[in-house]
């Protein structure tokens, strides 16, 4: 339903502007369709984190998790029904795991710094990790992208380290850790997503040769 209304939009801003061509148009439907596809699911997902208890922390969560996933990227379901199921399950779930999740300061260091080393690795090869609907292909904005995933995951990392609320270190642990596992091939394939340059250089081939 809602691609059909946001089809409904796109062709009627066609009419009104003749410019906007095939490729735009797609952009802009997704675009639609991600924007309002997201006021459900987030009125969903704060609704279940009230009812159990966690409605804070979800909040916390959502706060912490906007710039590094707007940074280094990530795949999307294609269901809006499986993004809501899956949206509830991270927002959600990782704030009632670090409620019953307690490291000491030493434990805590040793995995904050593997932790570190397995993002900056991931980071390097994959971010940002963009879709075939929205591909990155400006060498520029790809670089500033990766760097300042970079810089959001260390900060993000040092804070956890700093801040003296357990359950709020585990989840900013415990989140980037996931938003980390998001761009990884393993992650796209089990999602059935392409990255946007893979899409981009096959289509290149293709018309090449």
């Amino acid at each position: 339903m809602i691609k059909k209304f946001c089809d409904f939009l796109v062709n009627k801003m066609r009419k009104e502007n003749p410019e906007i061509d095939d490729e735009r148009s797609e952009i802009i439907n997704y675009g639609l369709q991600l924007l309002i596809g997201e006021i459900p699911k987030i009125f969903i997902t704060l609704t279940v984190s009230y009812i159990l208890g966690i409605l804070k922390l979800t909040i916390i969560m959502v706060l912490i998790l906007i710039p590094y996933r707007a940074f280094s990227g990530g795949f999307h379901l294609h269901s809006h029904i499986g993004c809501i199921i899956s949206t509830i399950m991270y927002y959600c779930g990782i704030p009632k795991i670090s409620i019953f999740t307690y490291f000491n300061s030493q434990t805590e260091l040793i995995f904050v710094l593997c932790a570190l080393i397995f993002g900056i690795i991931i980071l390097k090869k994959y971010a940002p990790a963009d879709t075939e609907n929205v591909p990155i292909l400006q060498e520029k904005a790809r670089n500033q992208k990766k760097i300042l995933s970079y810089i959001t995951f260390t900060l993000g990392l040092i804070f956890a380290l700093i801040i003296k609320d357990n359950v709020v270190s585990n989840i900013i642990i415990f989140g980037y850790l996931t938003q980390t596992l998001m761009i990884t091939p393993i992650a796209y394939k089990l999602t059935k997503n392409k990255y946007g340059f893979e899409v981009y250089n096959d289509e290149a081939s293709e018309t090449v040769t």
